[in-house]
């Protein structure tokens, strides 16, 4: 079976509701947090995806007993230091930084080696970063080169630490958290502001977590946890997953749509800010809190005249993942779109920023790019009437979708490869996309 996808048909206008998967985020905080709780919890509309199913592997190679059936998913742990693994195991991160990095928190204190593997691209990212501060509570860790393979050596002395995030990361914050609630004394984190979900999942379950707010940075303590309370969950919807089909229909003719049940969650809502200003019509509806998270149903309808943007860099962190598919809306606007600070993006599973501008060139639109920067210099009259290939992307996800979404909007005859890259985030990515055209 090939693994591309021609594409040579702009998409037909429609006026549809449909709903998208689950909040890979939640659904990998969801596994952690489960495993570490003490008695059964239950989780529906969890994510399938192989990021999250390699969550599930983990932490059965750590011990925990899971039942798994369709969507629904039940966690038995046995508490915060409830593990029972034997020497040497391997735990394989797959794609996913959020899980490769998000356990090395809760391993600070394994009493055997334990090394965390990934795949090609996964492998090229940095885990520096969190093995800097897992460090300083007594961990070993010994990387290769700045990266995976590695190996984590727990201490049984573990101590609190004071920490400066600088970079906005969630996935270094959520990492110290896990190690704080493991550590005795108070442990400091001055973080960036980024995406909050463990803090919020942290504040649900009555864990000794404290946010302060000061300007642009948060003071987090963390003290030990006694003990995980269970977690039944039904996971609100991925914005990022919601993203793809925001776009497409903002640069469809004569569509409207609503997406169901998504995680709106102030942290993640950057890509809504940001397509606001430059033009496209959204709306929320049902807006609700479910356990700390703000959920509510998206309304979108085509738009058309879109503006260029100056993107206001308090913005990066909460659309970082969308930067690829809002690059798109600003090839249609009118005027240059100017995105800064976001050398971030080529910290992803590739070098988004390099694939952002190698997707917009193909399409004949002009950029100006730097190692952090990129520069749109859009055209409202843009037809495509060419053939374009996409390939050599290390399967990222994000690009392949991107890709689709350009391909359905802006027309040409595409050929895409590794459809199967979305099987890390979006499995149903393209089924969603046929029932949208029917």
């Amino acid at each position: 079976m090939s693994n591309f996808i021609k594409i040579s048909n702009k998409i037909k206008n429609y006026d549809k509701t449909i709903s998208v998967s689950g909040d890979k985020s939640l659904s990998i905080r969801w596994v952690l947090f489960s495993s570490m709780a003490k008695g059964k919890s239950i989780a529906s509309n969890l994510l399938l995806s192989e990021d999250v199913l390699a969550a599930i592997n983990a932490i059965k190679k750590l011990g925990a007993s899971v039942k798994l059936k369709k969507n629904h998913c039940t966690i038995f742990g046995n508490g915060p230091d409830g593990y029972k693994y034997k020497k040497n195991i391997v735990i394989n991160a797959k794609n996913s930084g959020t899980l490769g990095r998000l356990i090395m928190g809760i391993l600070v204190n394994t009493p055997f080696k334990i090394k965390i593997i990934g795949d090609k691209s996964l492998s090229k990212r940095d885990f520096k970063r969190i093995a800097e501060p897992l460090s300083k509570f007594g961990a070993k860790i010994k990387l290769t080169e700045k990266g995976l393979p590695l190996t984590i050596l727990g201490s049984k002395n573990l101590h609190s630490i004071k920490y400066v995030e600088n970079r906005g990361s969630a996935q270094v914050k959520s990492s110290i958290i896990f190690a704080g609630l493991k550590s005795e004394g108070k442990t400091i984190i001055k973080a960036k502001k980024s995406r909050n979900h463990t803090e919020l999942l942290c504040k649900h379950l009555d864990l000794p977590v404290k946010v302060k707010r000061v300007k642009n940075y948060e003071i987090i303590e963390v003290q030990k946890a006694k003990e995980i309370k269970p977690l039944n969950y039904k996971i609100p919807s991925d914005i990022s997953s919601g993203s793809f089909f925001m776009v497409l229909t903002a640069l469809s003719n004569n569509s409207k749509l609503l997406i169901k049940n998504i995680n709106i969650n102030p942290s993640r809502i950057g890509i809504i800010t940001i397509l606001k200003k430059m033009g496209v019509v959204i709306e929320f509806k049902n807006q609700q809190n479910y356990k700390g998270e703000i959920v509510a149903d998206i309304f979108i309808k085509s738009s058309k005249k879109l503006k260029a943007i100056n993107c206001p860099i308090k913005l990066n962190s909460g659309a970082i993942d969308e930067f690829l598919i809002i690059f798109l809306v600003a090839a249609k606007a009118k005027g240059v779109s100017y995105f800064k600070n976001i050398s971030e993006l080529n910290e992803k599973e590739s070098p988004r920023l390099k694939w952002g501008k190698k997707i917009l060139n193909k399409m004949g639109i002009k950029t100006i790019t730097t190692d952090s920067s990129i520069k749109i210099f859009g055209n409202p009259d843009i037809k495509i009437n060419k053939q374009i290939v996409i390939k050599n992307f290390l399967k990222d996800h994000r690009v392949f979708m991107t890709s689709v979404i350009a391909a359905l909007s802006f027309g040409g005859s595409w050929k895409i490869y590794d459809k199967d890259s979305i099987n890390t985030s979006f499995p149903s990515f393209l089924i969603k996309l046929n029932n949208l055209a029917k």
